[in-house]
């Protein structure tokens, strides 16, 4: 069972082939098919490589399934004894990726 690490956005995500992830938000389109290739590590089932800091030649490819937002969030500020209390809301804006291939 092949699997691989990539960096998107700051973060890193493991995933192998047919995968559904949510991502920071990227510019594309659904229905286009994009290359992810900072990939840090790779494993094919028999042997991993792992990159310095990343594995030249590597690329996970992956179908853009929707433009969406996450789950609301909620930034509460409060200042004790002082009646001071804020509240503001906020929704991450986010790609869903299908994982197709992985390549390295």
């Amino acid at each position: 069972m092949a699997y691989a690490i990539f960096k998107s956005g700051g973060k890193q995500y493991r995933v192998q082939e047919g995968d559904t992830i949510s991502v920071d938000k990227l510019p594309v389109a659904a229905g286009d098919e994009i290359k992810l290739s900072e990939v840090l590590l790779v494993n094919d089932g028999s042997s991993t490589k792992v990159g310095a800091p990343t594995v030249d030649g590597a690329g996970v490819t992956a179908q853009v399934v929707e433009q969406h937002r996450g789950k609301k969030g909620v930034a509460f500020k409060f200042k004790r004894r002082k009646g001071f209390h804020k509240t503001i809301g906020f929704r991450h804006h986010l790609t869903k990726l299908k994982i197709t291939g992985i390549e390295g």
